[in-house]
């Protein structure tokens, strides 16, 4: 479709149209990346571990409160990573009553792996794309999950926190 004859409203829904394709894509490849790691790692998994990686040890409040989630759906979510022992529990330094989780050196390692693998795959898929194209989209596409994330905050706005984290 040419979007540029279609006009505000034909735009619109040729990019909520786009963002649909592009959601039930990404959920049926899973985007997890290339090779023996592809869809080694639910979604969760991987923005749980992410987020313990890129802020470190927290609480589950706090783990929650950061993704924009509920604590009961982080518990249920981190439960099984602490059994295959990604995640660990520790005690908080400051209050030895209160738990942390903090990424074990397992986690890193498979956190990594996963990484590299969907790195790879996001390599592969734009290949053919200039490196100003790559960082505009990368740009877009950050501002468009701010405002989606913005708008969940709102006050009588919806949380979905009944569904996974995405």
């Amino acid at each position: 479709m040419d979007m540029t004859t279609v006009g505000e409203p034909g735009l619109l829904d040729t990019l909520q149209h786009e963002v649909a394709v592009f959601a039930r894509r990404a959920e049926q490849t899973r985007l997890g990346g290339v090779g023996q790691v592809r869809n080694s790692m639910d979604r969760a998994a991987y923005l749980l571990l992410n987020r313990l990686d890129k802020e470190g040890p927290m609480g589950v409040k706090a783990l929650a409160a950061s993704m924009g989630i509920d604590s009961s759906t982080v518990t249920r979510q981190v439960a099984p990573l602490v059994d295959t022992g990604l995640v660990k529990r520790t005690s908080h330094p400051e209050d030895g009553r209160a738990v942390v989780l903090q990424l074990s050196p397992r986690g890193m390692s498979r956190l990594e792996e996963v990484r590299s693998s969907r790195r790879q795959l996001m390599s592969e898929l734009t290949h053919d794309w200039a490196p100003q194209e790559r960082e505009a989209f990368t740009a877009l596409l950050t501002r468009f999950n701010t405002a989606l994330s913005d708008r969940m905050s709102t006050p009588g706005m919806p949380t979905g926190d009944s569904q996974p984290a995405s």
